[in-house]
């Protein structure tokens, strides 16, 4: 059986319409098509493959600190990606990764979950660097 790629992270909040509205305007996600489970939730999708799953709980877990320290996209377009972040006032770093031609842009969510986007190193020019 051999693995072909990630499906998704499923994040739980009890902030469920601001964050679907974070990914839909960070991240230009979309809230698609879901099945009916017995609880509340959204699928945000990427073209048609819903990667992020919001699952609603009443309230934020207690002191637990989960084991997933952060989950990452590949994209191309890195100015106009930092452009939006501070178009909705998410602070942000662009970090060289070092020994690969890549350049990671780390950000949190409104709920606090660490993101980072990957871009190709090529692409600083975009952003001046």
């Amino acid at each position: 059986m051999p693995l072909l790629s990630l499906d998704h992270v499923n994040i739980r909040t009890s902030n469920l319409p601001a964050m679907v509205s974070w990914y839909t305007d960070v991240l230009e996600m979309t809230s698609g098509k879901r099945p009916s489970f017995s609880f509340g939730g959204a699928w945000m999708y990427v073209g048609d493959k819903p990667i992020v799953h919001l699952v609603e709980v009443p309230r934020e877990p207690g002191n637990t600190e989960p084991k997933l320290e952060h989950f990452a996209i590949g994209a191309t377009g890195l100015g106009d990606f930092v452009g939006r972040l501070e178009a909705n006032g998410v602070a942000y770093t662009v970090d060289r990764v070092p020994d690969f031609p890549l350049v990671q842009v780390n950000f949190r969510d409104c709920d606090g979950n660490h993101i980072h986007v990957d871009f190709s190193s090529e692409e600083l020019s975009q952003i001046g660097q």
